[in-house]
């Protein structure tokens, strides 16, 4: 049991588009406003961790996940331009990009093939060989889920304790573009490995 623990945390805290778009929030100065989306990407990942779990491996062929990682990519993409778009006026209150209701943290995590693949081990594998079944099962997407949501909340903590201490518009447009950067090579990291790949081998 200690294992699916170890290794969810292993994967879930790992920097990735999700938990970038946290920092990004957190260093705007909207991590009270980020509630909805970290609740979002828990709900995502409690979808599939119940889905995968009740049905198995069955319902992700490698067709379907070359479709939601090419999805999940053009997302993070529109989401970097997004934030590499956004004002970086410190006088304005809100001058971060809107990325933070619970349906952008859903649709983000859905659409994230490392979701799928952080999930798959867990339901298929580590969830049987433990005998986590029925209720168990429900438990245990949900303390799961909470440690999901938890993941990009924890880097919209420590964003904001980074923007706390700046007070330039220029270092903060700095920091957008860069995170903007990261989200898009993520997106090509991704469209490389689940989309490029399967449909050249």
């Amino acid at each position: 049991m200690l294992a699916i623990v170890a290794y969810a945390l292993g994967v879930m805290y790992t920097p990735g588009p999700v938990n970038l778009l946290g920092l990004n929030v957190g260093i705007n100065g909207q991590a009270k406003q980020s509630v909805g989306f970290c609740l979002g990407v828990g709900m995502a990942m409690l979808v599939y961790l119940l889905v995968l779990g009740w049905a198995g491996a069955a319902w992700i062929s490698g067709n379907a996940l070359i479709l939601v990682s090419a999805l999940g990519c053009s997302y993070i993409v529109y989401l970097a331009v997004k934030i590499a778009r956004a004002s970086a006026d410190l006088d304005e209150p809100d001058h971060a990009p809107r990325l933070l209701n619970f349906r952008d943290g859903l649709v983000m995590q859905l659409l994230n093939p490392k979701a799928i693949v952080a999930t798959l081990p867990i339901a298929t594998l580590q969830f049987p060989a433990a005998g986590i079944q029925g209720v168990s099962l429900v438990i245990w997407a949900l303390g799961l889920s909470a440690m999901a949501a938890g993941a990009p909340g924890s880097y919209v903590v420590i964003g904001s304790l980074v923007g706390e201490r700046i007070k330039s518009t220029r270092v903060v447009k700095g920091l957008n573009w860069l995170m903007a950067g990261l989200l898009v090579a993520v997106a090509l990291s991704i469209g490389a490995e689940h989309v490029w790949r399967p449909l050249v081998s």
